[in-house]
C-alpha cells in the first residue's frame, strides 16, 4: 500500500512537470517569493528502509537482513545562500525495523535452536543531516534539485550499555551513527505553499556493531564492520 501511494505522488508530479514544460500556455507562478527569503521554515514526513553492509573476517554465507518500511517525520530550516544553492538543516525522528538471519553454519558444532537464527533489530533515531542543497533556474511552477551532506544520528534503541549480548538474546548496537547522504527531487510551487517529494540515500561512516564478550560468538565474531544504508522517500511543506 506505501509503495502504492509513492508511485501515485511521484507520478502526479511528473504529470505536473510534464504539463509546465510542454504547454504553450503562460502559467502564472505561485507564491514567487518564497525562495527569496533568507530564512524559511517547514516539516517533512516520509517513508524508510534501512539495509545493512556487512564485512566479514571469514568467508562464510552472508547474513541476510529482512527489510520493512518504516516511518520518519521532521522539522526543515532552510538558509538560503544564492539563487541556486540553499543550506538545510532537517532534524527528525525515524521509526525501523531489520531481521538478521543467521545460516546454521554460524553455529557448527555448538547446540542452537531456530530463535538463534534470527535477530530483530529495532531502531528509533534522532536524525540530524546538514545538507546543501543545488537547484536548477526556477522553471514555471516547479524546480529541480540535487541534495547531499552529512548527518549524525542517536539510536534510542542501539542496546550498546545493555550487560546482557547476544548469548541472552540481546543484540547491540552504538549509540552514534555517521552518515553521508545523496539525493535527488521536485519543488513544486502550489498555490499557498512548496510541495517537495525526493529520495535520498544515506551511507554510514562508522562499525556500528556491539561484539558480544565471547570473541568466537556466532553473532558477531566473523563480522569485521556492520554499516547501515538506507532509503528515505520525503514529502517535504513549506
Amino acid at each position: 500500500m506505501k509503495k502504492i501511494i509513492v508511485f501515485i505522488v511521484f507520478l502526479l508530479a511528473l504529470q505536473t512537470v510534464s504539463a509546465q514544460l510542454f504547454t504553450k500556455e503562460k502559467v502564472a507562478n505561485n507564491i514567487d517569493n518564497l525562495d527569496q527569503k533568507f530564512l524559511s521554515w517547514g516539516y517533512f514526513l516520509g517513508f524508510n528502509q534501512y539495509d545493512f553492509k556487512f564485512d566479514y573476517n571469514e568467508d562464510l554465507k552472508d547474513i541476510l537482513v529482512d527489510k520493512t518500511f518504516g516511518f520518519h517525520l521532521g522539522l526543515v530550516g532552510d538558509m538560503r545562500i544564492n539563487d541556486y544553492m540553499n543550506l538545510r538543516l532537517e532534524p527528525g525522528v525515524f521509526f525501523t525495523t531489520r531481521n538478521l538471519r543467521y545460516d546454521e553454519s554460524y553455529f557448527a558444532g555448538m547446540d542452537f535452536n531456530d530463535s538463534d537464527l534470527l535477530r530483530e533489530v529495532k531502531s528509533t533515531y534522532i536524525h540530524v543531516p546538514l545538507l546543501l542543497k543545488v537547484s536548477t533556474k526556477r522553471i514555471n511552477n516547479f524546480k529541480p534539485f540535487i541534495i547531499g551532506g552529512i548527518s549524525t544520528a542517536i539510536n534510542l534503541s542501539s542496546n550498546e550499555e545493555n550487560p546482557d549480548d547476544n548469548s541472552a538474546g540481546e543484540f547491540r548496537m552504538k549509540r552514534n551513527v555517521y552518515f553521508y547522504e545523496i539525493g535527488f527531487g521536485i519543488d513544486l510551487y502550489l498555490l499557498y505553499f512548496k510541495f517537495t517529494p525526493s529520495i535520498r540515500a544515506i551511507f554510514a561512516i562508522n562499525d556500528e556493531i556491539v561484539r558480544d564478550s565471547d570473541p568466537n560468538s556466532p553473532w558477531t565474531g566473523n563480522v569485521a564492520k556492520m554499516q547501515t544504508r538506507g532509503i528515505f522517500i520525503n514529502f517535504t511543506f513549506q
